[in-house]
């Protein structure tokens, strides 16, 4: 039977909703399987170079190989998470990300946050099922059964809420997305404007992400699902941020320039292989 989607609006803080489809089900699993198949590469590779360098676990070799072993366990979901802005190699292969659910950048301690509680979901559990002598070596029968039940119950709990929340979600306030292709459509702006001009420094302040937002406030006042007020929010906002001294365009006229500038520096960008995902990217 086919995944039921669900569409969230979360309010960004220009005051906009950003409409996100919610990931499916399927796509987390198929994400989490890529990666975990990443990490049990690594760690063979790691392995396989030890053992051809001679080292015993005794050995400088050794600890390497357990350093290693530590910090892809631990924080691979972390730093591919850090580094990509919500994304692991398995989440960018399916096409989703993480997100902040209440609408603001994507901060580092939520994606610690709700990383370290992976382990405490389901890499503990795990454990002590697969390997009960390593974590609790007189661990009794019934630790063992608790174990798996706790395991399918965490595991399984994005299976039952609408918004797919595991736990570390609920507590990092985030929300794991369909990641949108950068559209960066024409039709929603003015093209290039004689008396509508922008610096280098003010077209530098944001990226994708606010381009997205900007696009997608057009295209709702276009269908009238935008109010002017929206409009002249968001105007203000921008020009608030930029430095904007170019005095009174007009709010519509202002903002479609300002779009059309900043979709053709970010796709100029894009052809030399630099990109700005949101205003903190550098």
């Amino acid at each position: 039977m086919k995944e039921t989607r669900t569409v969230v609006a979360i309010l960004t803080p220009e005051g906009v909703p950003l409409r996100w489809n919610v990931a499916r089900m399927g796509d987390r699993v198929a994400a989490f399987i890529i990666d975990c198949a990443a990490i049990l590469g690594a760690l063979v590779a790691v392995a396989m170079v030890a053992g051809a360098a001679g080292g015993g676990f005794g050995s400088w070799l050794g600890v390497l190989v357990q350093l290693a072993v530590f910090l892809l366990a631990n924080f691979y979901f972390t730093f591919f998470e850090l580094r990509w802005r919500g994304q692991t190699p398995g989440k960018r292969s399916v096409g989703i990300r993480v997100v902040d659910r209440h609408g603001g950048p994507l901060r580092p301690d939520a994606i610690f946050g709700r990383n370290f509680l992976r382990q405490v979901e389901l890499f503990v559990p795990l454990g002590l099922i697969l390997a009960p002598a390593t974590l609790w070596p007189s661990a009794p029968g019934w630790a063992r059964a608790a174990s798996i039940v706790w395991a399918f119950v965490l595991a399984l709990m994005p299976a039952w809420n609408r918004h797919r929340l595991r736990v570390g979600d609920l507590v990092a306030g985030t929300l794991v997305v369909d990641s949108p292709r950068v559209t960066l459509l024409p039709d929603v702006g003015v093209g290039p404007a004689a008396d509508v001009s922008f610096t280098p420094e003010q077209l530098a302040v944001y990226g994708e992400y606010e381009l997205q937002v900007l696009e997608q406030l057009l295209r709702d006042h276009d269908a009238g699902r935008a109010s002017a007020a929206a409009l002249h929010q968001v105007g203000a906002a921008i020009e608030r941020k930029i430095g904007w001294t170019g005095g009174d365009v007009g709010v519509e006229k202002f903002l479609r320039a300002f779009y059309a500038a900043q979709r053709q520096r970010l796709e100029r960008g894009l052809l030399f292989g630099r990109r700005k995902a949101d205003k903190h990217a550098r």
